[in-house]
């Protein structure tokens, strides 16, 4: 169709699919943050909407006190260690020195020096008992922690299996809000879509035709972008199910759209030669004869033979001769492209008559 068309025909007709392309841009990014902000008319759910509450907190909390009271009693036996680390060096020392006098002792055998045993003695029993509380310190501690972690556990696990449930019950209300959003997005986009399939079939063709292919290049994103990427699964059931009825509903408007095609060609094929050529458009049979196809059937023709004139499967008229100089050209062409004359006045040729040549003239 290109080429019957003016040069600035061309460049405007280029313009305006460039409006029609940024119109449906500029609808695509209003639908898109309209689709966007959809699932916000939902209130956004959290597990401790689903939670028994009553049982829940006293749980947490007990897993609350349980961790600090571990990590107190982990700091408190840290420093137990130290405190049972500095016992453990002055009773050793103290033992050391004591074995060291004892031997001296025991060597100059001096009995002036028993008062001084036992005060040694004593205070050697004295560091043992000190590092014997360290130990008892330490391992009080230890046992606090101990327990602080095994309630914890026992606290956790419970909270666990309320946790469980309560996911259970969240993942349900999940699917339901994840179905109504979809229908809200359906709502929104299948009368768009309506509305597209309406346009293309009435007014594609219209003068307005640049807004008309926006807001369909728009409705078709719509819904076949912004919306299949949030169709519900269900394990894989409804996504199956869309598509066969797409699928169904696709092919049944083809198969109907071609039945009737070849109903209005076969309707096209039982008229005259004139009707048929009357009937189709100069720029339709300006574009099946570039394609080289018969502009009545639509079927392969050689065009480039010169003998054909008549298509040979429906007999419509592919070539006369111009009224006025007698060349052959096609029998869709408005003007003789030999010697520019209208091809208005050319009569028909039927190929069942003769052909009578005018008289030349000397």
């Amino acid at each position: 169709m290109s080429k019957s068309l003016r040069l600035s025909e061309k460049w405007f007709r280029r313009g305006l699919w460039l409006v029609a392309v940024i119109f449906a841009s500029f609808l695509i990014g209003l639908g898109s943050t309209i689709v966007g902000d959809l699932p916000r008319v939902e209130h956004r759910i959290e597990l401790d909407d689903f939670i028994d509450r009553a049982s829940a907190d006293p749980l947490r909390n007990t897993v609350r006190e349980a961790e600090r009271v571990e990590q107190e009693a982990v700091r408190d036996r840290e420093q137990a260690d130290l405190k049972l680390l500095a016992a453990r060096q002055a009773s050793r020392a103290a033992r050391e020195t004591f074995s060291n006098w004892l031997a001296t002792r025991h060597a100059t055998a001096q009995p002036d020096q028993d008062t001084e045993l036992i005060a040694r003695t004593k205070a050697l029993d004295a560091l043992k008992q000190k590092e014997d509380e360290a130990e008892r310190a330490v391992g009080a501690q230890r046992q606090i922690a101990l327990d602080a972690r095994q309630s914890r556990q026992r606290a956790a696990e419970q909270l666990a299996k309320l946790e469980d449930t309560a996911r259970t019950r969240m993942d349900a209300e999940n699917r339901r809000v994840e179905l109504r959003v979809f229908l809200y997005r359906l709502a929104l986009t299948l009368p768009l879509l309506v509305i597209a399939g309406w346009l293309f079939a009435k007014k594609r063709k219209s003068t307005w035709w640049p807004f008309v292919w926006g807001f369909i290049f728009f409705a078709l994103f719509a819904f076949f972008v912004e919306l299949v990427p949030y169709l519900p699964s269900y394990g894989g059931y409804v996504r199956y199910a869309v598509g066969i009825l797409i699928t169904v509903l696709v092919g049944r408007y083809a198969i109907v759209a071609l039945n009737r095609y070849l109903e209005r060609q076969k309707a096209a094929e039982s008229q005259p030669d004139t009707v048929r050529r009357n009937e189709l458009s100069y720029d339709t049979a300006l574009a099946r004869l570039a394609k080289g196809v018969c502009p009545g059937c639509e079927r392969p023709v050689d065009l480039k033979n010169t003998e054909i004139d008549f298509c040979p499967h429906c007999g419509i008229g592919l070539f006369d001769h111009c009224h006025a100089c007698k060349t052959r050209k096609s029998a869709f062409a408005r003007f003789c492209h030999a010697c520019g004359a209208g091809a208005m006045a050319a009569a028909p040729r039927d190929p069942l008559l003769p052909q009578v040549q005018p008289a030349s003239t000397t």
